[in-house]
């Protein structure tokens, strides 16, 4: 299940204690269905890895409105 991590500005947010901003995402071609927590929309996000530091991460994002990213992680 893909639960809500945060809301973060393009180019500065902090994931996995990084500025996951300054890695690169590299899409699996997979998506994931999750709920805004504010406004209950149903949003369909790309899922993504991300290699920091040597350990790959995977959470789904996308950009809610102009610059302005949601976060999920799957638990």
């Amino acid at each position: 299940m893909w639960r809500f991590v945060k809301t973060g500005i393009e180019g500065n947010c902090e994931l996995f204690d990084v500025n996951i901003f300054d890695y690169k995402w590299k899409q699996t071609g997979q998506s994931a269905c999750v709920a805004d927590p504010s406004y209950d929309q149903t949003y369909e996000l790309n899922i993504y890895e991300a290699d920091i530091e040597g350990k790959v991460v995977t959470f789904a994002a996308g950009e809610f409105s102009n610059c302005v990213y949601g976060f999920y992680i799957n638990e």
